[in-house]
């Protein structure tokens, strides 16, 4: 085992090359924390003692006073928000709404947000902002015309969230209702409605293929009935035994039946 005072003894021999080493450690450590990197799609905010000092920062390396200086990043790229929020629409039914946002912080407005609300905006400004809308615009509608007027909804619930986000500088690009979903018991009503209509439309169906059938068959019989009235008015003696000429085989029956005799050729006199 060592011995303290060996150690100390140690120590006290290199105790230059000690603060040596620790000078070049804490030289490399403050040469690197002297930059820092602005990225494509980002605005960078120098900011000293908590007071932002230069909000023209270039993309790329920036220099910064080590120990003293930081710069914030605030993003302005396109970027996403997802949710699920609650709403009751105009026949107070009950409506679990999942959506999706897209924004972006304008780049010249990034100082005044990082200013004012700071970096979280998004948690501070955006999503109250969504839910709030969502509960505006969902309370002009039934539960019906949600759906049937969907995207009707999804321009108001945009429009709604701009008016309250762009006095922070934030831009809504896009807004999108992923799913609707309702209470059970609606659920079923829309069900049984969807049926019963169905049903009627079926029966509907039906009933037209009959009146159809029934006038099809009207006029069948009525033409059956003009060319046997027809037929009737045309019919002659003449046109009688052309017919049965036409079809006679040759032979010349013969009727008798008790004392009486009839001839057939009596017809040809």
């Amino acid at each position: 085992m060592y011995d303290f005072e060996d150690i100390f003894d140690e120590i006290k021999k290199n105790k230059k090359k000690i603060v040596l080493i620790t000078l070049i450690i804490f030289g490399i450590i403050t040469i690197f924390s002297s930059f820092s990197t602005i990225r494509s799609g980002e605005v960078g905010l120098k900011i000293r003692f908590g007071k932002i000092t230069n909000t023209s920062l270039n993309e790329g390396f920036n220099f910064k006073i080590p120990y003293f200086e930081k710069i914030e990043k605030v993003n302005i790229k396109v970027q996403k928000v997802e949710l699920i929020t609650e709403s009751s629409s105009k026949d107070l039914q009950t409506i679990t709404t999942q959506l999706a946002v897209n924004y972006n912080v304008k780049k010249e407005n990034a100082t005044t947000l990082y200013k004012n609300v700071g970096k979280n905006y998004e948690e501070t400004i955006l999503m109250p902002a969504i839910q709030e809308s969502i509960k505006s615009v969902m309370s002009n509608f039934t539960a019906e015309e949600t759906i049937t007027k969907r995207n009707q909804v999804s321009d108001l619930c945009l429009e709604e969230i701009q008016n309250k986000v762009a006095k922070y500088g934030i831009n809504i690009d896009d807004f999108n209702i992923i799913d609707l979903d309702f209470s059970e018991e609606y659920s079923k009503a829309i069900e049984e409605k969807q049926v019963a209509e169905q049903k009627v439309l079926t029966a509907k169906q039906q009933l037209e293929k009959s009146k159809i059938e029934s006038e099809k068959k009207i006029v069948e019989a009525e033409a059956e009935a003009k060319a046997n009235e027809l037929k009737k008015k045309t019919l002659t003696n003449e046109i009688i035994m052309k017919e049965f000429i036409e079809k006679w085989n040759g032979e010349l029956p013969k009727v008798t039946g008790g004392n009486s005799y009839f001839d057939i050729n009596s017809l040809f006199k």
